[in-house]
This record gives structure tokens, C-alpha cells and sequence, in this order.
């Protein structure tokens, strides 16, 4: 007997490891890839794009907000993986009701994503897969905090634009600011994702502007708004304004260790950015 606590405190029993798996989270899917679990993958979302070969066999149930959830129950999934932002609740629930067994994920920090790894190895009984790539986020995470600033470096991290968005300190992509060496400069917001002027960006002094390629697409041009603020914020005077791989950013699992690897490095000024 399996038994894993998901991240809505419920107890999910399977008799087995899961061999027929239906992964509602793009990040996910590629965990279970990367653990060795694919082949036991039946069915993914549109947006399950990684690791790209392999997945371009595995049935689609459409996508992460509006997949069929007749295509799943037809499936005859032993596990279906959700999680509580990316998918909506109404759908799991349904999937439930059908009696399929559900595995909520909801992974808001470093330690939430090792669990998720953790939980994953355990449902499909990878676990030995599972060593060596936790090992390798936690190297990561240390060498990151061996170059960590003091202080830390203070970091705006615009998540969207019209209207400009940021993440507030009850995110992921904040935990991994934070363990990289930096402080999110709207850490103390009490929306998980607040909105923000430029103006109010300039107020809290950031001295480092990281622009992630998902989920907007920030690109060069948008660099010249940030500039626009004038040398009174560090960011700008320092010509410290980054456009950084998104995925690495909001995608929990085997490229977390990359993500600390990467951001820890531009945090710490150790080198210069070709994104």
C-alpha cells in the first residue's frame, strides 16, 4: 500500500504504483519524464511540452483550464495528477465523482517542490530515480547560498504587463528569488499576485529587474520602459536588467537546480546575461 498526503492535506491510498497516469501540469509531466515514469503516462494537457520528443506520442485531453473531462475518465487513469491554481476545481471534482483517484499538487516554495518530486517517486515507484535529482536541487540550493549576497539583493520580478504584475513572498517563483541570493521587492504584498505602476516599482529601489519569457513574453523592447525610470533607481543605473528563461522561473521540478544555478549567478553579478 502507497500512502501520499497531497497539498489539500488529503490522504491518497493506491493498492500499487501508479501505471496509468493522467497529468494535468505541464511542469509535471516532465517531472514524471524525468523520473522515469513517462512510459506509465496515458493521457497530458496541450501544454505539456516538455520533454518535447516524448511527449508528442501521449494522448491530449485539451488543456490546463478547459481539458474534457471525458477524455480523462475514458482513459481509465489508476492517477490523475492536478494542481490547485493551474486547474480548475469544478473539473477535478468531477473527475473525482467519476472515482477516479486525484493527486492535488500546489507547490508554493523550494521545499514545496521536493515534495512534489518526492510524491511523485513514491506514486509511481521511482524512488531510486528520485535521489540523484533531489541531490542535485539541494547542491544547487547550497552553492547558490554560498554566493548569496548580504544583503540580499533586491529584486523586481514583473510577472505580466497591461497591467503589470508581479508575485508576491506566498509564490514559488519568490522562493526561488529568495534562495538564490535575492529579496522580491513585493514580498510584504498581501495578493499573491499584486499589481503594480512603474512608478510604485521605482519606490522599492530594486536593484536588479529580472523579466521572465513566460507566462508574458517579455523581450528587448520591453527593456526601454524600465530605462525610462531614470538613474534614480539602481536597477537602471547599473544596467542590471535581465530577460530570463520563464520556464526556469515558474516550472517546479528537474529545472529547479538549473533555475538557483542561473538566477543565483545573476543575483550575485557573476555574469553577464545572454538570455
Amino acid at each position: 500500500m502507497i500512502e501520499r498526503i497531497d497539498d489539500l492535506a488529503r490522504t491518497l491510498r493506491l493498492e500499487q504504483p501508479a501505471r496509468r497516469i493522467v497529468c494535468l501540469v505541464p511542469s509535471i509531466t516532465e517531472t514524471l519524464f524525468a523520473l522515469g515514469a513517462g512510459e506509465f503516462i496515458a493521457g497530458i494537457t496541450d501544454y505539456c511540452i516538455h520533454p518535447e520528443g516524448e511527449v508528442r506520442t501521449k494522448p491530449k485531453i485539451g488543456g490546463t483550464k478547459n481539458f474534457y473531462v471525458d477524455k480523462v475518465i475514458q482513459l481509465k487513469p489508476d492517477l490523475v495528477v492536478a494542481n490547485a491554481e493551474e486547474n480548475r476545481r469544478h473539473q477535478v471534482e468531477k473527475l473525482e465523482e467519476a472515482g477516479l483517484k486525484v493527486f492535488v499538487t500546489f507547490p508554493k516554495s523550494i521545499e514545496g517542490c521536493l515534495k512534489m518530486i518526492a510524491d511523485m517517486a513514491a506514486l509511481t515507484g521511482t524512488d531510486s530515480a528520485s535521489r540523484p535529482l533531489l541531490a542535485s536541487i539541494e547542491t544547487a540550493r547550497c552553492e547558490a547560498r554560498m554566493h548569496a549576497p548580504d544583503p540580499p539583493c533586491r529584486v523586481l520580478c514583473p510577472i505580466w504587463k497591461d497591467p503589470w504584475m508581479t508575485i508576491s513572498h506566498d509564490t514559488f517563483v519568490d522562493s526561488v528569488i529568495r534562495d538564490s541570493g535575492g529579496r522580491n521587492v513585493f514580498e510584504d504584498s498581501t495578493d499573491r499576485y499584486p499589481r503594480f505602476t512603474l512608478g510604485e516599482a521605482a519606490a522599492r529601489h530594486p536593484d536588479l529587474i529580472i523579466l521572465p519569457t513566460e507566462p508574458y513574453h517579455f523581450t528587448e523592447a520591453d527593456k526601454a520602459e524600465f530605462f525610462e525610470l531614470g538613474d534614480r533607481v539602481q536597477a537602471v543605473r547599473g544596467g542590471r536588467i535581465h530577460i530570463v528563461e520563464g520556464e526556469l522561473l515558474s516550472w517546479y521540478g528537474p529545472r529547479l537546480g538549473r533555475a538557483l544555478s542561473r538566477l543565483s549567478a545573476i543575483i550575485s553579478n557573476r555574469e553577464i546575461d545572454h538570455a
